[in-house]
């Protein structure tokens, strides 16, 4: 099967596509030397037809592969998408809709946390994928038979996949768990990346409020010269030379200069300066200004009431046939344990009404946990 590799060829393919009430995709790129991924292939199925697409073709648009991305009547079905939809949004601000993610699917369809595209496969459509050709070079031509075998996998079982959870989906009456889930990947605030949040990354080292606010002036102009220039964060600044600049805070190239994480003579760079410069930042800013930051490294007061949420969590999901991972989060949990109104999914929607009422029921003595021929239960006192 030949690699579509002009505009006409992928504006009929498309057309074709489009007819059919699914297509699943998938995409392969390359980012070890860049910020933002660089697309090298795209693969799309029906119930009838496999395409693969070379965006790398001289002279090829993608609009017809975007439009039928936001084609409301076909559902985009995706495995582990975020990545995939990162890049689409990247290259067009394009988000694929209506999206049907099997990965997620089957959290809810209770196959585990963060399931493999090989197992469900192999579970579901009965067939087995060679994964050799996973980490090859995706961008050079002409790609080998062992790679567009491998690509073309990668949709074609993905069709069963998505009908067969499909169906366990409707039969339990969860289709609406998964409509949730999707809003959080078709939305944009997913897949903008913002330099003001890239502290985030690496909160879990810090432990001083001063140390925060470096942190946050530091990621910040790391991200930002990172996007500016389309090379991974690491060439910029390694994380190991972010947290020494962060916890010694150098106010000048100087003391910069004597940081063992800092090549030799970075500092008199204009990479440098700027170091430095988002150093005095970070120690300007007014420490009633920072976020909190404690709970991500130290056990909350009530960690006995977070421990008895765990074995709940854990004792409601395997009964019901959910992962715990799409139900709540261990974030969930201690905020459950701090706040009754606690502003997590755990306590909204179909979570409230398969754990969250339980989990305050425990919290105030309402609900009892016990052993019963060597399962956990719960007794509602």
């Amino acid at each position: 099967m030949p690699l579509i590799d002009s505009t006409d060829a992928l504006a009929g393919a498309c057309e074709r596509l489009a007819r059919h009430a699914f297509v699943t995709f998938d995409t392969e790129f390359m980012r070890e030397t860049t910020y933002y991924p660089k697309l090298c292939l795209i693969q799309l199925a029906s119930e009838d037809e496999v395409v693969l697409v070379d965006p790398l073709a001289q002279g090829i648009d993608l609009a017809p592969f975007f439009a039928l991305m936001r084609n409301p009547a076909v559902v985009k079905v995706v495995h582990s998408g975020r990545q995939d939809l990162e890049i689409l949004w990247n290259l067009d601000s394009c988000i694929p809709s209506p999206l049907f993610d099997t990965q997620v699917a089957a959290m809810v369809c209770g196959y585990g946390d963060s399931v493999s595209y090989e197992q469900l496969a192999h579970d579901l459509a009965k067939a087995r994928i060679d994964k050799s050709s996973r980490f090859t070079d995706w961008s050079k031509r002409p790609l080998s038979e062992a790679q567009l075998v491998y690509a073309r996998s990668d949709v074609t079982h993905l069709r069963a996949v998505y009908q067969e959870l499909a169906k366990q989906l409707e039969k339990t009456g969860r289709t609406h768990w998964l409509e949730d889930e999707m809003r959080v990947l078709t939305s944009a605030s997913t897949y903008e990346m913002k330099p003001e949040d890239a502290w985030h990354r690496l909160k879990g080292r810090i432990r001083k409020p001063k140390e925060l606010a470096v942190l946050m002036e530091l990621a910040a102009w790391r991200e930002s010269e990172a996007q500016s220039r389309d090379v991974p964060r690491s060439r910029v600044l390694k994380d190991d030379a972010v947290m020494d600049i962060v916890t010694s805070a150098p106010r000048s190239a100087e003391a910069l200069g004597h940081l063992r994480s800092i090549p030799s003579g970075y500092e008199r760079s204009r990479a440098g300066a700027e170091i430095v410069a988002a150093v005095e930042r970070g120690l300007a800013r007014d420490p009633k200004s920072l976020p909190a930051f404690d709970r991500n490294h130290r056990k909350p007061a009530n960690q006995a009431t977070v421990d008895l949420l765990k074995v709940l969590l854990k004792m409601v999901c395997e009964a019901e046939g959910v992962a715990a991972k799409i139900v709540a989060t261990v974030d969930d949990l201690e905020a459950i344990a701090a706040d009754d109104e606690a502003d997590v999914p755990a306590l909204q929607g179909w979570r409230r009404q398969l754990f969250g009422e339980n989990a305050l029921g425990l919290k105030h003595g309402r609900v009892a946990l016990a052993v019963e021929n060597g399962k956990v239960i719960s007794i509602t006192r």
